[in-house]
């Protein structure tokens, strides 16, 4: 297997700092050590450029955010150095709760995972971006999943009522979840952790 590249490897490095500091719940922070250990054995690396949608031209403001912590600050840095090697992707498929502006108002990129920079199936490595007043529409997935947000934003879990996690936010997601999430008065950034395949 071909060691990772170097920018590859800080952000993932950067990635879990941040993920480590920020993500207190207990289940946040079995699945998190879980995945990193994982990834202490790389995957196929993908090589040339990435590709943009329209909305990541809303990425530059999020990523312009004002912190003390060092955490988030590295992790932003390091996120800038693989940004443009990711494939930005629409997401497919809605249940009509998304908002009228989504398909042109939101795009995904996998970091590591499948169709990411690195590609493999056991855990995935990912982050949402969403231009102002944009509504995710309600999903859910197999596996369980922690989130690190990096901008304003509302998030909902189930039946329960929206909440604000704020910049530095984390919150876990169980398997089988039903969530959504939608932006406010500025763009929504988040990354996103998921152990596809329990080690």
């Amino acid at each position: 297997m071909s060691p990772r590249s170097d920018a590859l490897q800080l952000f993932i490095d950067s990635a879990f700092e941040a993920f480590d500091h920020f993500a207190q719940a207990p289940q946040s922070r079995r699945s998190i050590l879980q995945i990193s250990s994982a990834l202490e054995v790389p995957g196929v690396e993908r090589r040339g450029h990435g590709s943009r949608l329209p909305v990541c031209s809303h990425l530059e403001p999020a990523l312009s955010i004002e912190t003390e912590h060092e955490p988030l600050r590295r992790l932003i840095d390091r996120f800038r150095a693989v940004e443009p090697f990711l494939a930005w992707r629409r997401r497919t498929g809605c249940d009509g709760s998304a908002s009228a502006n989504f398909l042109e108002g939101h795009a995904n990129a996998m970091i590591v995972g499948p169709g990411g920079l690195e590609e493999r199936r056991d855990v995935w490595l990912g982050v949402t971006l969403m231009a102002p007043h944009v509504r995710y529409p309600d999903h859910e997935h197999a596996p369980e999943e922690v989130y690190l947000v990096l901008s304003k934003g509302e998030f909902r879990q189930g039946e329960g009522e929206w909440f604000s996690p704020g910049l530095g936010g984390s919150f876990y997601n169980e398997p089988g979840i039903r969530h959504a999430m939608r932006s406010v008065d500025t763009p929504l950034l988040a990354f996103w952790a998921l152990l596809a395949e329990p080690t």
